[in-house]
């Protein structure tokens, strides 16, 4: 039975990383649940076309995403408000995996982070912190079945560009002054301006839509909808009560690449079966998404590994996904 929350004060919530998609539909959940929002950004210029898409309300502070500065001041209490944390900050993944590459993911996540971690310590714990992370850091896990209690990987199969940049990111946020700090292992969220979706979605739309890879690399996904809701309940707004530590912010129903991919090439190019009577489509074999890759400037592991990842901690809490199945968050988003 879960239990869910009763502390009715007001809460300003400090969100790092809030001009990207996620971060840009935070801002505006937070907006309706009745919270402040106050939105770390190295670009003010853009603060009117957040405005646009948010709505009015928002606060904007700058700041360079690696050392204290004013900014700051927005963690500390001036009444009796409830201050709370979300960090997504970080360069997008969608990048080639060179060396340079690696070192720009995570040294943008590690530097936001310790920058947030040592302003907080200078004031009174915040309520609430929920730290990003990502269910990459498993890796490529195989048909391991993957919760919050799951190891991580060492060695060879720590790759470099997911459990390195993860981990080093997680571990930036230990020092966190926080009454509860969440760590959010967030799988593909499916919404738009996805890169893994998008990327995903042209295959299909070219008609590549049988399997990449192998296919049957499993896929974790998340509906924007459902992930938005696990934010709010970890920060303490509304859903049931969530224990800190880590969380993993995915559906209960992972599916193989195989059948992913034929539900998008269902939708988004329903005249292919004509071409392909099984339904398959055509396969996109890995040495030629390596090489797409390559002109695409992107990662071609974001589509040839896959991780098994759902949440045990959130079945326990009593958490209710508003979209469990894939053919109903695909449709909420396609």
């Amino acid at each position: 039975m879960s239990t869910l929350h009763t502390d009715t004060r007001p809460m300003r919530v400090v969100v790092a990383g809030g001009t990207g998609a996620l971060g840009t539909a935070l801002t505006g959940a937070l907006q309706r649940a009745g919270a402040e929002a106050v939105v770390l950004t190295r670009r003010p210029a853009d603060s009117p076309e957040l405005l646009r898409r948010t709505g009015p309300g928002l606060r904007f502070r700058q700041w360079d995403g690696r050392s204290v500065g004013d900014w700051a001041e927005e963690l500390a209490r001036t009444g009796e408000e409830r201050i709370g944390v979300v960090n997504l900050a970080g360069a997008l993944v969608d990048t080639r995996p060179t060396p340079a590459g690696i070192a720009r993911l995570r040294d943008s996540r590690v530097r936001a982070t310790e920058a947030l971690v040592a302003a907080s310590q200078e004031q009174a714990p915040v309520e609430a912190w929920v730290q990003g992370s990502t269910t990459a850091i498993w890796s490529d896990a195989g048909e391991a079945r993957l919760d919050e209690s799951s190891p991580l990987p060492a060695g060879a199969a720590a790759l470099p560009q997911m459990t390195g940049v993860a981990r080093p990111w997680e571990e930036a946020a230990a020092g966190a002054h926080a009454r509860r700090t969440t760590v959010l292992r967030t799988s593909i969220v499916l919404q738009h301006d996805s890169p893994a979706l998008d990327r995903l979605a042209l295959l299909a739309r070219a008609g590549l839509g049988g399997t990449v890879g192998r296919g049957d690399q499993w896929f974790s996904w998340i509906q924007l909808e459902d992930w938005l809701r696990i934010v709010l309940a970890a920060l303490g707004l509304c859903g049931p009560e969530l224990p800190g530590g880590i969380l993993v912010a995915a559906a209960p129903h992972p599916v193989r690449n195989a059948e992913l991919m034929a539900r998008l090439r269902t939708r988004l190019a329903p005249r292919l079966p004509l071409l392909a009577p099984h339904g398959f489509g055509l396969s996109t074999p890995a040495p030629v998404l390596r090489a797409g890759a390559v002109l695409l400037a992107t990662d071609p592991a974001l589509g040839l590994t896959g991780r098994h990842a759902t949440s045990r901690v959130l079945a326990e809490a009593g958490f209710r996904f508003a979209h469990p199945e894939l053919p109903g968050a695909l449709a909420a988003v396609l």
